[in-house]
């Protein structure tokens, strides 16, 4: 029913009858919620398992590692850009179409892994996974930056974030049940993420409206070219952000590389290893959808900049000479606090400052700068950690994420008021 209902709100949205409000959270928010929560539970289920799978049976380096968890993070900023202009070039019709390839690529990959055994063919089965995600995320950004109102996107990319961490939240839960159940647990542990996978593809398929820009708008009859969308970094606003957003991605320490470190700092045991996404999970669903409407209350750079802040600080308590558990649930806060200050934040700020028409090259640009530099900082940290050991790998990368941080609080000066600006613009030709 409220499906239905916010569907009929949100196709009135542009043409609205006088004095009717479209929703502030549209059905169509909810409904790429549910397809991302779907998928996050298979692509976590893999994430939870694959650090320990790859170091303990495979027997990978920290820098062999290192390869595989750049091209985690670096491979799908290659076709990131190529995804949003594929979806901007259909005028808003595309946009489904190009997000569900990239679904369905991810979907065909977790099986594979069943047969992967060595460096070489898991990096190749990861970068076709992560082209899938590369070419989904911008197109999903935009279609929800387009259903919903200007002064609304940070709550609607908080709502998503949170159904996205529900995900996130559940899927290494079915990972260390799986690998509690089953004989040969890694092996089952792909293959149900597989199944799970293409659960998420049915209900993108199925609930997602195939148009999300205003029934009365007809496609551009000059479509425009790839140099076109990388043209639009010409606007101070998102160059300013895609800056920013590659600067701090450079001192971005992985995921899977600071679970590891809790891991052998702490000395967890290896079987409590994929519970420790839960914590940064958990705290990214509480705090995803208050830190969206605080960021549309006071200012997304603002909100940006201080998760940033956070994760400097759970840096540093994974390097104090401390232990036990309260280091753990500190440093698992911090780091969830990090994501809902800055996950949805960026994109909803992000949409700000690009126009209508160009909001999946828009989020292409700033989402390609961060994940290179995340890229980037993979392949650094990893061949730090074998040279250097992951201690004073980190101490390095938490300083470098110091000057960073208090460059783009320079850099970032005004984004919030040409965001503003733009936002009133839209709400004036909404309401035209």
């Amino acid at each position: 029913m409220y499906l239905a209902d916010s569907r009929k709100a949100e196709a009135a949205a542009p043409g609205t009858r006088p004095g009717r409000r479209p929703a502030a959270l549209p059905g169509t928010v909810l409904a790429l919620g549910a397809v991302s929560l779907i998928t996050d539970i298979s692509s976590e289920m893999v994430s939870a398992v694959l650090p320990l799978y790859v170091v303990t049976v495979l027997g990978l380096s920290p820098l062999g590692f290192g390869v595989l968890d750049g091209i985690n993070n670096g491979v799908g900023a290659l076709v990131r850009l190529s995804g949003g202009h594929l979806a901007d070039r259909g005028g808003g019709r595309r946009h489904k179409s190009v997000a569900g390839i990239g679904y369905g690529l991810s979907a065909l990959c977790k099986p594979v892994l069943l047969f992967a055994h060595s460096l070489p063919v898991i990096s190749a089965v990861l970068a076709v996974d992560r082209t899938g995600k590369g070419l989904r995320t911008a197109p999903r950004d935009a279609m929800i930056s387009l259903a919903s109102r200007p002064e609304h996107r940070g709550r609607a990319f908080g709502v998503h974030r949170a159904m996205d961490t529900t995900g996130a939240l559940l899927g290494p839960l079915a990972a260390f049940a799986v690998l509690r159940a089953a004989v040969d647990g890694y092996d089952a542990v792909f293959a149900v993420s597989g199944c799970v996978a293409a659960l998420g593809v049915l209900v993108l398929v199925l609930f997602v409206p195939g148009q999300i820009a205003p029934k009365d708008t007809e496609p551009s009859r000059n479509r425009p070219a790839l140099r076109d969308s990388v043209a639009l970094l010409r606007r101070p606003g998102l160059r300013r952000l895609t800056l920013c957003a590659t600067l701090l991605g450079l001192t971005t320490v992985s995921d899977s590389f600071l679970y590891l470190l809790l891991q052998r700092e702490l000395r967890l045991p290896a079987q409590l290893f994929p519970l420790l996404p839960l914590g940064t999970a958990a705290v990214f669903l509480l705090l995803a959808v208050p830190m969206g409407v605080l960021a549309d209350r006071t200012g997304r750079r603002r909100l940006f900049l201080a998760g940033h802040g956070s994760l400097l600080l759970g840096y540093g308590l994974v390097l104090a000479p401390l232990q036990g558990a309260p280091v753990l649930i500190a440093v698992l806060v911090l780091h969830g606090a990090f994501y809902a200050a800055t996950d949805g934040v960026l994109a909803a700020a992000t949409a700000g400052v690009v126009p209508a028409e160009h909001q999946g090259a828009g989020q292409a640009l700033v989402g390609t700068g961060q994940a290179l530099g995340r890229f980037a900082c993979s392949l650094a940290f990893g061949s730090a950690w074998s040279l250097w050991g992951g201690r004073t790998s980190l101490a390095v990368t938490a300083a470098a994420l110091a000057v960073s941080a208090l460059t783009a609080s320079i850099v970032l000066r005004g984004t919030d008021r040409d965001a503003q600006c733009s936002a009133d613009r839209d709400t004036d030709e909404v309401s035209a």
